[in-house]
């Protein structure tokens, strides 16, 4: 079953939440980061993208950029903008997008768990991207940035939450994108023993929603701690990694979709011809058409957009992996007809989130920076649990979620 732990986090003072509270390190780049914080030295992005205080072009994997992030972290304890509380405690931290709202429960889950698959999978890690991560929690000696989980749907730990809730948030505020944060402390210890208990008994997994790599890290970086003391007992801080832990039904994941910069040497009327093969093609015309149903898919091509059904040959709904719409975009057109066999590593292909629309897909395509471009229709939260359970792994950028975590409203220590 699963551990969720409660801990005495360092939070900004109400005062500051705002100002200190920033994007995730992995939603935007060096020079996004820099305009960011322009004018705010207490933005977390210090901390998570500590480049920003450093001269442009740095070796972003440098030892002077983790050190500079150890040093913008103790600077912002030292000067008041983060205060430990006394006592552990769990939190509850609830985000609102486009009128729906999702509560997690944050506290610590257990590097244990996370050894021995109790915190289930369902994407591959980079070494180079979890290196990167490690280092950072190595030298600050903090999960300066929670993990994204989802665990089954639980009636009793739903009504602790909605009892929290009826309180004042502690912080509530809205973010240029539109979204609202709000976040409470879970102050009544029979609370926290009841919620604690419930997933000690009845939760037998988390989920991985977002934060692969984090949480790689976080749980590489506890193994090796405990490694490396003696003195090691099991009960120290760095054995637990922060986490946010929302239920699954209430996670909406958007699409992800893909642009291609040319038709591997095809012409136009060739390429549909191939794609004729595999689907039931359909021109839409001018006005954009946006997948209603699994494997049916909007394609963007010389200004226009098609609707394209695959053909029940071409997947099986048996098949946890196959009968993802990923898969059969890429067994049937990425694949043979683009010659694009390694999503991972090849230049011809870029990905987009859907939460910037398929008007984006468009741009790209009538820019001329692509020639064609797919969208998907996405993929449930039971299809990524059940191909988590299954030990499975989704094909590369196969799921995307919305709205993303802010970081700096709690941090977890590893002392």
């Amino acid at each position: 079953m699963a551990v969720l732990k409660p801990f005495k986090g360092f939070r900004p003072p109400v005062e500051h939440v705002k100002e200190v509270a920033s994007r995730p390190y992995d939603v935007l780049n060096s020079k996004e980061a820099r305009a960011e914080v322009e004018g705010n030295p207490h933005s977390f992005l210090h901390v998570v993208k500590p480049e920003v205080d450093l001269p442009e072009g740095i070796d972003l994997h440098s030892d002077e950029v983790y050190d500079k992030a150890r040093e913008n972290i103790n600077k912002l304890i030292q000067d008041g903008f983060f205060v430990q509380d006394h006592r552990d405690l769990l939190y509850v931290y609830a985000q609102t997008m486009s009128g729906k709202t999702q509560y997690g429960i944050v506290g610590c889950s257990s590097v244990d768990d996370y050894m021995h698959e109790v915190i289930k999978k369902h994407e591959l890690t980079r070494p180079d991207k979890e290196e990167d991560r490690m280092n950072h929690i190595r030298v600050t000696n903090f999960n300066a940035e929670p993990v994204f989980f989802a665990y089954p749907d639980h009636a009793g730990i739903d009504a602790i939450v909605q009892r929290v809730i009826r309180e004042k948030p502690v912080y509530d505020f809205e973010t240029g994108d539109g979204v609202g944060h709000h976040f409470w402390i879970m102050e009544q210890q029979e609370d926290i023993d009841v919620v604690t208990d419930f997933f000690d008994k009845d939760i037998p997994n988390t989920y991985v929603a977002d934060g692969h790599h984090r949480t790689a890290a976080a749980a590489l970086v506890g193994n090796e701690r405990r490694k490396n003391n003696p003195d090691h007992t099991g009960d120290e801080e760095y054995n637990y990694f922060l986490s946010v832990n929302f239920p699954a039904s209430q996670l909406t994941i958007i699409d992800y979709n893909r642009v291609v910069t040319d038709l591997n040497e095809l012409t136009t009327k060739q390429f549909l011809g191939e794609l004729d093969k595999g689907f039931e093609v359909k021109q839409i015309g001018k006005e954009i058409f946006k997948p209603d149903a699994p494997h049916v898919f909007s394609m963007y091509l010389e200004g226009n957009w098609f609707s394209l059904k695959a053909k029940p040959s071409t997947y099986n709904d048996d098949d946890p992996i196959g009968c993802l719409d990923v898969t059969i975009l890429s067994e049937q057109v990425l694949g043979p007809v683009l010659n694009i066999t390694d999503l991972r590593k090849s230049n011809r292909i870029d990905f987009v989130g859907g939460i910037r629309g398929l008007e984006e897909l468009k741009k790209l395509v009538d820019q001329g920076n692509m020639e064609v471009a797919f969208a998907l229709y996405p993929v449930s939260m039971k299809q990524l649990m059940d191909i988590a359970d299954n030990d499975l792994i989704m094909p590369p950028k196969t799921t995307w979620f919305e709205p993303k975590l802010r970081s700096g409203l709690v941090i977890h220590s590893l002392d």
